[in-house]
């Protein structure tokens, strides 16, 4: 149970003093970011060096550092700050064509150059105000979920790195190949002996990060000659033009490989698993008329871009 009682005790001002001098780490650049004197924003340390018994910043030399206590609250301070705007941003109406809200979208590089970019000049459209803040999500951000979407709208990623968190289905997709034009060893059709011979570029390789498709390969008792792991789908023909390379991609991301040159786009030998790509949020945004309004938004999005996959795939 919440102590209110402590709560009432608390200056929000404080919340975002000490969120400056946890970015700046310096009492006179955190004065400077938030335009107040010097002796003020040392009063506001003293009050929290008073409340958290912890000198929050430590001289070393001429510099100041954080203590472990203040590096271990620098993520919960964000959270917190981000809760507090949403909580005063909220409106009792809502028109679109006249707000100015932002959504912050974790996800890919394949997500953001699929139904992020459809996604923003739909918003456009109809809702010149609204901004969107796409950040590239790491294995972190996926393994700690559930807590990074309390601060966030909503995260784009296929179905099976998440759970027990509401979502909603965007698109489906497949994996294709990508090798070069000149790839003597490939002809029109791509075999598990080449996927087995040749080597291979993969966009992500580690215990927490990976394609299903990869997995899918090995399932079927290929072992792939890893040659390149790439954290970036829409790097990975790079790594394939004027090689000997095979290269795993999406059928979204097939145009981009096209504009790029020097590649083409094969079937793989083996049924792919489908990529069910969805919208996951935290269940404290599924009452917000705004979030679902931008759910509503991705959803349409999803069906332009699954259109544009089969118009452009093999």
């Amino acid at each position: 149970m919440v102590d209110r009682s402590r709560l009432n005790r608390l200056d929000l001002n404080l919340l975002v003093a000490l969120d400056a001098l946890l970015t700046e780490r310096s009492v006179t650049r955190a004065a400077e970011r938030l335009h107040l004197t010097q002796p003020a924003l040392s009063a506001s340390l003293s009050r929290l060096r008073t409340h958290f018994n912890d000198p929050i910043l430590a001289r070393r030399g001429n510099t100041h550092e954080l203590t472990p206590f203040a590096l271990r609250l620098s993520e919960h301070v964000t959270t917190a700050l981000e809760a507090t705007r949403r909580v005063f941003d909220s409106q009792a109406t809502w028109a679109p064509a006249e707000s100015t809200r932002e959504f912050s979208i974790y996800g890919s590089d394949y997500g953001f150059a699929t139904i992020g970019t459809v996604v923003s000049r739909l918003a456009a459209e109809r809702s010149p105000g609204v901004r969107f803040r796409f950040i590239l999500h790491t294995p972190a951000v996926v393994e700690d979920a559930a807590n990074r979407l309390r601060s966030a709208d909503a995260m784009i990623i296929p179905h099976g790195f998440l759970s027990d968190l509401p979502y909603r289905d965007a698109w489906r997709d497949d994996w294709f190949a990508l090798v070069a034009d000149d790839n003597p060893a490939v002809g029109e059709e791509l075999t598990m002996e080449n996927l087995g011979m040749l080597p291979v570029v993969m966009t992500y390789a580690s215990r927490s990060a990976f394609t299903f498709v990869s997995r899918q390969i090995q399932q079927l008792g290929v072992e792939p000659r890893v040659a390149v792991v790439v954290e970036s789908f829409l790097s990975l023909p790079h790594f394939v033009q004027g090689t000997d390379r095979v290269g795993l991609i999406q059928g979204a991301l097939a145009p981009f490989a096209a504009q790029l040159g020097g590649t083409r786009v094969l079937r793989l030998p083996f049924p792919p698993t489908p990529i069910v790509n969805a919208l996951w949020w935290h269940p404290v945004h599924s009452r917000d008329p705004e979030h679902a309004w931008m759910r509503d938004l991705f959803a349409e999005a999803g069906r332009i871009v699954e259109r544009d996959v089969s118009a452009h795939t093999p």
